[in-house]
């Protein structure tokens, strides 16, 4: 009884929360203001708290601009994290912006929508991110392209950096920082969450969205620790495909350390 009365004040809180900063949100939009950046961190971090998502930060954001975050895909939470964070961007497949209540979250944040199959769109949507990187805005890449068990870093393709580059020629110092950031869940009820149950926190793609998130709601006391990185510079003279492979490695080491520390 006392679970139900929980998730149904969740729920009340976040609807309250969303009518009162959406009015705002879609002025800002409309209007291009700055502070449609920073209404959704405020709305995320209230997200965070009500769910109790406990957030432990290592290391710093990069400060320099134009800035790209390249994070590991465990779960839908890994946007709520982050975006509690900074004022952050998310580059989505398509298919999310049709998907209950998140689809609506995403448009309403801006994210950049793209459709991988149809190579002769990559161009267009190449240019949007670039665009949207030289005017400062920080846009977080999940180079996985799908959600994992959050045990391990999936196969990535080195070409979804390619925005970084593209974005280079409008940058006024002519480079685009690349900054790797590691999720990981590791906590779940104070106590160490182990590789057999991370599960609980990750939402990999064959798992049912409903089932696992009234899971979440009934859980409510997850930690998560984000590393920042050491950023990778991209510039004109810039081989892609080895900045991009550079950016995976960081990645993928800064996860495996946190998630498995004794094996480091």
């Amino acid at each position: 009884m006392i679970t139900w009365i929980r998730i149904g004040l969740i729920f009340a809180i976040l609807t309250v929360v969303t009518l009162v900063l959406l009015p705002f949100q879609l002025l800002a939009l409309r209007y291009d203001w700055p502070l449609r950046r920073r209404l959704p961190r405020w709305w995320h971090r209230i997200a965070c708290s009500v769910l109790g998502i406990r957030i432990r930060i290592h290391g710093r954001l990069e400060s320099r601009r134009p800035l790209m975050l390249a994070a590991n895909h465990a779960s839908w939470k890994d946007i709520l994290v982050l975006g509690a964070i900074a004022d952050v961007a998310f580059i989505a497949k398509a298919e999310v912006a049709d998907w209950p209540i998140f689809g609506l979250l995403a448009k309403w944040q801006k994210s950049v929508f793209v459709v991988r199959e149809q190579k002769r769109r990559t161009g267009e949507q190449v240019n949007e991110v670039a665009e949207r990187l030289a005017a400062s805005e920080i846009i977080v890449l999940f180079p996985e392209g799908t959600t994992s068990d959050g045990n391990r870093l999936l196969e990535v393709k080195t070409s979804l950096f390619g925005a970084a580059s593209a974005a280079v020629p409008a940058s006024p110092e002519g480079v685009v920082y690349v900054q790797p950031v590691s999720i990981a869940y590791t906590g779940i009820y104070g106590m160490p969450m182990g590789r057999y149950h991370r599960p609980i926190a990750a939402w990999p793609g064959d798992v049912e969205l409903v089932p696992h998130l009234m899971g979440i709601l009934k859980t409510g006391a997850l930690e998560v620790d984000v590393d920042f990185g050491e950023a990778v510079e991209f510039r004109a003279e810039t081989n892609r495909k080895l900045a991009g492979a550079t950016v995976v490695e960081r990645l993928r080491t800064q996860l495996r350390q946190r998630l498995y520390p004794r094996a480091g």
